[in-house]
């Protein structure tokens, strides 16, 4: 697809085509959908296809049915803009295997379907419904209320969506809905408080294929709007008559509510209005925050079809049995599958809806006094915050260089922090904020976002890439205003702080061209929901919590009495009293086997301070490396010193080492810090030897040790045994995959807690298969493979130098568009490579080039000239806002972007280095 900033003409103009590389349409086809298209496997349900003619629209159908025979309540299931019936047909047979008779179509414009969209026009789309209906009363095998009126349910997603909530309001005959995704007033979704979101506007017209395929009146308005940059009285006018809250107090049925928590269409506060009208008409309501959204991310597919067919069990069938689940139910990530990387989730949920701003905190923000920043002219360059087709993919991957998925340039926005949070802190719903602004022009739109910063103000997290615009007119004589800041579901960890970010631009949006500079100052905390209301079920806690902690007391105990039958030790060497590890020739060959090795000939060694990364695919030698040493098995040749001292079963020195390998056994009715005093205890030494406290603070458990590990989440788990590795403070810190279990943000507390602890002077060893985090955590690797050592140092000497982006495309470019971009401001070369270009950044200039404000040169002549020399530059931009400028000059140049991300130098070197064994 086309991502470049579109001309209207462009997008007006443009006649239908295959969108088939088109990654932001693709992006709104899977989304309209909850179901993937159907394979041509046979199911029980029988199908029929047929053209239905409508007002002399052709409208294309499918009708499934189920083999058993009697009258069955009836869905229509509808689908996503830009799809068709086909899209939908997996979950209609599913449906209709259930006991419902299913009836899918395309609308108005898509597929075999004729006409011209109308973006669910009362009289096209919405009328449409009515006459399918209409066709489904006279059907065998439809159970009837009455007469002309079958017993049916209407459910789909985004435009689908928009649909089944339009039909309950204009057709009583409609029992219960389940719309996904979607609108409940769509000039405030394309126009969220008067600011033009053009970018997914463009996307609309672009999917409908063009313009030219759009009722006249929208072609017109588009146009109008696209070329003003805002909307006007007109434009809202028509896109509201045509929402379903333009018949909200019509809506009276049965209606569960799925909305995505990734997704900067539709977001959260669109379900939540729908919510709160719908129940004041006295319909049951339940509301489902699923993971996913038209920005990306996991669509629940199996749960929340699960959860449809309940819905429509219930309020269909009759059956009173059904639990249809909670009132309120959000998705959140319960850690990482180790086996692919997959997010895992988990349901939080209350017996009541809690809405947007329920238990409201009051968060002290720092700077309160006026901070001016500017509107650049054009409003170019914009911020980068969502980017529709790229939010979920390559656009996500800025976050590696060290921003997020969010960047603000410098001199375009205004900044408010708090202090770092005491404990964890959970917002669910919106956060409010008052703040005073003023411009030099009458005219000012802002863009409000909430970061998430890590300690030391590092890796700043835009919550779901979610931003807020505003229009505020008659700002040249300032004026208040109450911002309400994206809804999202996002916990702040115990020592991050919450910055809120007030900028001038966004590339998803419509800013004013004309040059302005904006004054803004705070008027109050910001305040943030925290729905006290809503709990997250305890993870089940698997068998190995029970039965290791025994294992781990025999275990003990064999050391011990081992301990007691030790052979004379071999004398410590002096010349390695402060090396914490010294690894020589070291070999371990395979059980039963003279000349297969496990690991042969490994030498190297670690210095104080040092975050070493042990590296090498499956079978490499890592693990039994790590486990000599440990002690716990027995080298065949060489030797392992730590601290000078040689190692051994029982070794002494082995105090100095805290090791955390396959997770560590907790009792589950003991709080977390009960169980590491018992640990401890276990060791016989005294309690004063542990420094618990310190351990503690650097794993950032907060207030969660007090409470009994059962309640754990598994990132909480994990951290809780890497405390337990690090009591006593070992000198020598061995962690095998320790972010096993854990979801994005949990990996990057794991990694700061890393380099926290060898800050100290302290020492890390670390087994991870996570490239990309081995690469912002360690600073030395030693590379194995097939048991030998293939390569050791630092990690710039390994993965190499110079900084490199891939962008990956949706079509091919020709050779000068290459050129241009190689041509483009702090780029040094574009080459191709397989399915797009290979972008290197030009090295940034040292900073605090420049030294004064003379120079001194003595010519031929003798005498002696002083040369004004130019002032100092400023401080270089990071490759963070260099790759953000080149996304935005890409859109500009139409370069056909389908992602954008750093490319994986250490995953490059690594493969190479292994020769591609992995």
């Amino acid at each position: 697809m086309d991502l470049r900033l579109p001309t209207p003409r462009d997008l007006l103009r443009r006649p239908r085509r295959a969108l088939a590389a088109g990654a932001a349409i693709a992006v709104l086809a899977a989304a309209g959908t909850w179901t993937a298209v159907a394979s041509d496997e046979k199911t029980p349900a029988h199908r029929t296809d047929r053209t239905m003619s409508i007002d002399g629209v052709r409208i294309d159908t499918s009708y499934f049915t189920p083999t058993t025979a009697g009258r069955h309540p009836a869905v229509l299931l509808a689908h996503g803009f830009g799809g068709n019936k086909n899209d939908v047909r997996q979950q209609a047979e599913n449906l209709a295997e259930d006991g419902y008779a299913v009836l899918t179509w395309s609308a108005r414009g898509f597929g075999k379907s004729t006409g011209k969209i109308g973006l669910n026009d009362p009289n096209g789309e919405v009328k449409d419904v009515s006459k399918l209906i209409d066709w489904l009363a006279e059907q065998p095998q439809v159970q009837l209320d009455k007469p002309g009126d079958p017993r049916v349910g209407v459910a789909g997603a985004s435009y689908g969506g928009a649909i089944s909530l339009l039909a309950a309001g204009y057709d009583s005959r409609v029992d219960a809905i389940a719309p996904a995704i979607t609108y409940w007033n769509l000039s405030d979704a394309l126009f969220p408080n008067g600011v033009f979101k053009k970018l997914w506007a463009g996307i609309f017209v672009n999917s409908g294929g063009g313009c030219d395929n759009f009722q006249p009146e929208l072609c017109r308005m588009y146009e109008r709007v696209a070329e003003a940059g805002k909307p006007d009285a007109q434009a809202r006018a028509l896109l509201d008559a045509r929402s379903p809250s333009a018949v909200g107090t019509r809506i009276k049925v049965p209606t569960l509510l799925l909305q995505g928590q990734t997704d900067s269409l539709f977001p959260l506060d669109q379900a939540d209005a729908a919510a709160k009208a719908i129940r004041a008409n006295g319909a049951p309501v339940d509301v489902d925050w699923i993971a996913g959204g038209h920005d990306g991310g996991d669509m629940e597919t199996g749960r929340v079809q699960s959860r449809v067919r309940a819905w429509f069990d219930r309020y269909l069938k009759d059956d009173k049995a059904t639990d249809t689940g909670p009132a309120f139910r959000v998705t959140r990530t319960g850690g990482v599958d180790s086996t692919d990387g997959a997010a895992l989730l988990r349901g939080a949920s209350s017996d009541t809806y809690p809405g947007l701003e329920s238990g409201r905190k009051s968060i002290e923000l720092t700077g309160r006094r006026e901070q001016s920043f500017d509107n650049p002219a054009g409003a170019s360059p914009p911020a980068v915050s969502a980017l529709p087709g790229l939010g979920g993919g390559g656009l996500a991957q800025l976050s590696s260089l060290g921003v997020g998925v969010s960047l603000d340039f410098p001199g375009q926005y205004a900044r408010f922090e708090s202090k770092p949070v005491g404990s964890g802190l959970r917002i669910t719903g919106s956060p409010t904020v008052t703040v005073h602004v003023k411009s030099t022009t009458d005219d000012a739109v802002l863009f409000g976002k909430v970061y998430d910063v890590g300690p030391g103000g590092t890796s700043p997290v835009l919550p779901s890439q979610l931003v807020t615009p505003i229009r505020v007119e008659g700002a040249k004589a300032g004026k208040d205003v109450t911002l309400t800041l994206p809804a999202i579901d996002h916990e702040i960890e115990q020592g991050h702080r919450l910055r809120l970010v007030l900028a001038s631009t966004d590339l998803g949006y419509a800013s004013p061209t004309a040059p302005a500079t904006y004054t803004v100052s705070l008027k109050g905390d910001l305040k943030v929901p925290t729905a006290p209301g809503v709990t997250t079920a305890a993870a089940p806690l698997p068998s190995w919590v029970w039965w290791l902690p025994l294992v781990g007391a025999v275990i003990a105990l064999a050391l011990l009495l081992s301990g007691r039958r030790r052979t004379t030790a071999v004398p410590p060497d002096p010349a390695l009293a402060e090396v914490p590890l010294q690894i020589t020739d070291l070999s371990k060959r395979y059980a039963r086997s003279a000349d297969r090795y496990a690991v042969r000939d490994v030498s190297f060694r670690v210095e104080k301070g040092q975050v070493l990364g042990l590296l090498g695919p499956n079978g490499a030698g890592k693990t039994t490396t790590l486990r000599m040493l440990m002690g716990l098995i027995k080298p065949d040749a060489g030797e392992i010193r730590v601290f000078g001292h040689a190692i051994r079963p029982g070794a002494p020195v082995l105090s100095r080492v805290g090791a955390f390998v396959e997770g560590a056994g907790f009792l589950p009715h003991l709080s977390g810090r009960e169980n590491l005093e018992l640990y401890w205890a276990a060791t016989g030494r005294p309690i004063e030897d542990a420094h618990l406290d310190e351990a503690l603070e650097i794993a950032g458990l907060g207030d969660a040790l007090a409470r009994a590990v059962r309640t754990y989440s598994q990132g909480m788990r994990q951290r809780l045994a890497i405390a337990q590795a690090m009591l006593g403070l070992p000198d020598l810190l061995i962690l095998d995959e320790p972010t096993n279990g854990l979801d994005p943000p949990q990996i990057r507390e794991m990694r700061e807690v890393m380099i926290r602890y060898a800050a100290a002077g302290r020492t890390v060893i670390v087994s991870s298969h996570l490239l990309a985090e081995v690469e912002q955590s360690c600073t030395h690797l030693v590379v194995m493979d097939r048991g030998r050592l293939v390569q050791a140092g630092p990690v710039g000497e390994i993965i190499g130098s110079g900084d490199t982006l891939l962008v990956g495309l949706a079509s091919a470019i020709a050779d000068p568009l290459v050129e241009k971009v190689a041509a483009l401001p702090g780029v040094d070369s574009a080459t191709r490579t397989e399915g797009g270009l290979l972008v290197r950044l030009a090295p940034t200039p040292a900073r605090g080039a420049g030294n004064g404000a003379t120079s001194h040169d003595e010519p031929a002549d003798g005498h002696r000239h002083t040369t004004p020399l130019p002032e100092p530059p400023a401080p270089p931009r990071t490759n963070a806002e260099v790759a953000a400028s080149l996304l935005v000059e890409l859109v500009r140049l139409d370069v056909p972007v389908a992602s954008l991300g750093p490319h994986r130098r250490l995953e490059d070197a690594f493969l190479t280095l292994i020769g591609g064994s992995a």
